[in-house]
């Protein structure tokens, strides 16, 4: 059976984070392993706290979990610290093979900080290089340091982020956008079947992908869902694009089958 690594947050509720991608993973028919860097204490609604895991502690899990399981893709979601992102670029130095999904987490939706602002500079050293990104729309702002008003910013920001970070694809997710919610793939062609992120002259595809908005409140976890599909499609074999295809399909499954909490909050159920 194939496995995935997915590095990231624990969310009590399980709505978002470690828990949710464990959901995830087990709906696609792989083997899901979790190395945690951050308990936080939220409700679905909002993040109350956040408590970074031991830097120490971090590394020896990694060290642990990927000489033993060599998981055949990586999903990296919410990182915290500094030392957090410097460990975990160390631990997956010495595996430069195993596909790596970054869904960089900066800010919850409520606007509480997940990453210190002094981990960015390592965050863009750990980007570098990996199978594929997938901001969201102030996530890509961020990263490119440049307000992206308009669809053509977009494409513009992502074909930026693409070729500076050395990157196979970038998924720029459009859920912040007016109107329908379109997410953008930008990929080398390479790697429709396989990554060479090394290629700099390989043809570069533009593609928007349509989503319409569904009604009623937001859902929690939406993000962390989607990369976590794209990397057990990875792990399994697919293409970017396939893979990308297949997780926008699954989780707007999720999305229509959303439970409600006692507060309110919205959680997505994977049947």
């Amino acid at each position: 059976m194939q496995s995935v690594l997915s590095i990231a947050g624990s969310d009590p509720t399980g709505g978002a984070g470690l828990q949710a991608d464990l959901q995830v993973f087990h709906a696609h028919g792989v083997h899901g392993a979790a190395v945690p860097t951050a308990l936080t204490i939220q409700d679905g609604l909002r993040i109350g706290r956040v408590l970074p895991v031991f830097p120490s502690v971090l590394l020896e899990q990694l060290r642990a979990t990927l000489d033993v399981l060599r998981p055949n893709a990586i999903k990296i979601g919410m990182l915290a610290t500094d030392d957090i992102v410097r460990n975990v670029l160390l631990s997956l130095a010495r595996f430069p093979e195993i596909p790596v999904v970054i869904d960089p987490i900066l800010a919850a939706s409520d606007g509480s900080a997940l990453l210190e602002k002094r981990a960015y500079p390592a965050l863009r050293d750990l980007i570098q290089g990996r199978r594929i990104l997938t901001p969201n729309w102030p996530e890509a702002e961020i990263l490119v340091d440049a307000s992206l008003p308009r669809r053509k910013d977009g494409e513009a920001a992502a074909r930026e982020l693409l070729l500076d970070l050395n990157l196979d694809a970038v998924l720029l997710k459009g859920g912040h956008l007016e109107g329908d919610c379109d997410d953008l793939l930008v990929y080398r062609k390479s790697a429709d079947s396989s990554s060479d992120s090394s290629n700099n002259d390989a043809e570069i595809v533009c593609e928007w992908l349509p989503g319409k908005r569904l009604p009623g409140p937001p859902v929690h976890g939406t993000g962390c869902a989607l990369s976590a599909a794209i990397a057990a499609g990875l792990a399994q074999g697919q293409s970017i694009p396939d893979a990308v295809v297949q997780a926008r399909r699954f989780v707007r499954r999720a999305i229509e089958n959303a439970q409600t909490l006692g507060n309110g909050a919205r959680i997505l159920a994977f049947q």
